[in-house]
């Protein structure tokens, strides 16, 4: 099993932060987030690791795989996967949004459910978001699943009762699964597809009946989109986070 992050974006509400590196360079607890990252995925005996880079591809330095997404500025991460084709063809693979902290159990956990697109998500959701957001429900989205499958994701909720959990970024791929991926693009105009986000495709790909098994995670996990989220985090004890020791 192979890992893929995608790492192609600046983070712009990050502001200066990110004026001169990629988001996943930013700090947390003294950490930048992909090294986070590679130690989730290493630690679970991935070693084969490939990133897919954009915004100042040169701050890279890892001895890693390296995809390049040259329509960064004006695509989102479903064209980033794009790039990572030729792994994602032929190999399973663990594919990982640059801006998230996570455990290794929850990698393990997506290594050792079946299915062809498997997502990670946080039923206990709500802690985070209050902690994240003065008005968590603005930027929550509906999240729905029956029985280990996805029934719907991605929407604008009106309650609560709409979100069963969210989803956290983190997903297993098989070439199977991205034959399913693929072929749900095929049906989208060139357009619609470089706009596209994965939880959008995730969406669409649900509608077309197709399976997608759902895996929920226990560990507390971080992202990072704002300042306000570096703050929080930040006033967190250290043992808030993952230990990859």
């Amino acid at each position: 099993m192979k890992g893929i992050i995608l790492a192609a974006g600046r983070g712009e509400r990050l502001g200066s932060l990110t004026k001169n590196q990629p988001k996943c360079f930013t700090k947390i607890q003294g950490k930048p987030l992909i090294q986070w990252q590679l130690q989730a995925l290493q630690s679970t005996g991935i070693s084969d690791i490939a990133v897919v880079t954009g915004f100042r591809s040169d701050c890279f330095s890892y001895d890693l795989t390296y995809f390049f997404n040259d329509q960064w500025a004006v695509s989102n991460m479903v064209t980033s996967l794009l790039t990572a084709s030729a792994w994602l063809e032929k190999e399973t693979c663990i594919v990982s949004y640059s801006d998230i902290v996570y455990s290794a159990d929850v990698v393990q956990s997506l290594q050792a459910t079946s299915g062809d697109v498997v997502i990670s998500y946080d039923p206990n959701w709500l802690e985070l978001w209050q902690l994240r957001f003065e008005h968590p429900l603005d930027d929550a989205e509906t999240f729905r699943t029956r029985h280990g499958r996805l029934l719907e994701i991605g929407a604008q909720p009106e309650s609560i009762n709409n979100v069963e959990g969210q989803y956290m970024g983190l997903l297993r791929i098989t070439p199977a699964g991205w034959r399913q991926m693929t072929d749900c693009l095929a049906t989208l105009p060139v357009r619609t597809q470089q706009q596209l986000d994965l939880t959008g495709l995730l969406s669409r790909m649900v509608m077309q009946g197709v399976n997608i098994r759902t895996v929920p995670i226990t560990d507390r996990w971080f992202e990072v989109d704002t300042v306000r989220d570096l703050a929080c985090y930040e006033a967190l004890g250290r043992d808030e986070f993952p230990n990859f020791n």
